[in-house]
């Protein structure tokens, strides 16, 4: 059976995209080691085209910044590779098994996929089978908070963006609520 477990708030919620990216830094020092000397060039119009809503700045930033990452050896964010971002951005697999999740989910207030209004989208997974999600929502990507699917069953919610649940989780400042703890270590995937 699943449950909601709660809601995690951040002492102050970073709305600037380079004050999130410079928390995580801070937390996960390693990370300097693979920042880029120049943007990526994602054609994010093309990313946001296919899926029909923009991003959150804070997440495009990292992805410009910094290649696909694992934190901790356990929190895997792809971000879409420059000239295959209609892949990135139509791969169904993801979605599919959230849909099969919020079918499966015994709350009070149903969760549902994105494109539904207010539906969740996949940023980031484990590779224990968690699902790190964002809640659209009409007031805009950059005011989108966090849904964690654990695979263990148990659902909640971060109202900060993504990139400073990152910073928060690797720094230690979240309960952890089904989840391991994530160490500051980082790699790039593939």
């Amino acid at each position: 059976m699943d449950a909601l477990l709660g809601t995690q708030v951040p002492h102050q919620r970073l709305t600037d995209p380079a004050s999130a990216v410079a928390a995580l830094e801070r937390v996960a020092p390693d990370l300097a080691r693979f920042r880029r000397t120049a943007p990526s060039g994602i054609g994010w119009a093309q990313v946001e085209e296919c899926l029909g809503v923009g991003l959150p700045s804070d997440f495009k930033l990292l992805a410009e910044s910094y290649p696909s990452l694992i934190f901790g050896d356990f929190l895997c964010v792809g971000f879409p590779p420059p000239g295959r971002e209609k892949d990135w951005a139509e791969d169904p697999d993801d979605l599919e098994i959230l849909a099969e999740w919020c079918e499966d989910a015994e709350m009070a207030v149903p969760l549902r996929p994105f494109p539904a209004p207010g539906g969740l989208l996949p940023w980031a997974t484990s590779n224990q089978g968690d699902y790190f999600l964002w809640r659209t929502s009409e007031a805009g990507p950059d005011a989108w908070g966090v849904t964690v699917a654990s695979r263990n069953g148990g659902w909640w919610h971060y109202t900060g963006g993504a990139v400073q649940f990152l910073a928060d989780l690797v720094g230690g400042s979240l309960e952890l609520w089904g989840l391991p703890s994530v160490g500051p270590s980082v790699d790039v995937i593939g």
